[in-house]
């Protein structure tokens, strides 16, 4: 089966297909809860096992290119999080966060403007347990 077909397959696949899809490939399985993360992590990793990975190069280059924030999140990371069946990105910039073309000054206020409820920005986001 070519590398595209393998790709095009993983987008039919739930969680629980997904997760035996990483198991048979790679072990143990990431504790990931969203399809879509676990869908494009495991699709990085069939990528680069094929078409190689970055090089040293590319990747002290990106290194030096991401001014790291307070929060120890570097500017252009992208965060995800699914709630509801809502995907939900946030862009680390170096004024705040962008959410729905919008800057706002930390994650709780965005964990709260998605949810409704008081939430920690960053364990909603996955960034602490």
């Amino acid at each position: 089966m070519t590398l595209t077909a393998e790709l095009a397959r993983l987008e039919t696949l739930d969680l629980t297909g997904l997760r035996a899809e990483w198991q048979r490939r790679y072990g143990e399985v990431p504790a990931l809860r969203s399809v879509d993360l676990l869908r494009r992590v495991l699709t990085w990793r069939m990528q680069a096992a094929v078409l190689g990975d970055l090089d040293a190069t590319t990747r002290r280059l990106l290194r030096q290119e991401r001014v790291m924030k307070g929060d120890g999140l570097a500017s252009g990371t992208i965060l995800m999080r699914e709630w509801l069946g809502v995907r939900h990105e946030v862009e680390v910039v170096e004024e705040g966060y962008i959410h729905d073309g919008k800057v706002w000054k930390s994650l709780s206020q965005i964990a709260r403007h998605i949810t409704g409820s008081n939430w920690s920005g960053p364990r909603f986001f996955g960034l602490r347990s």
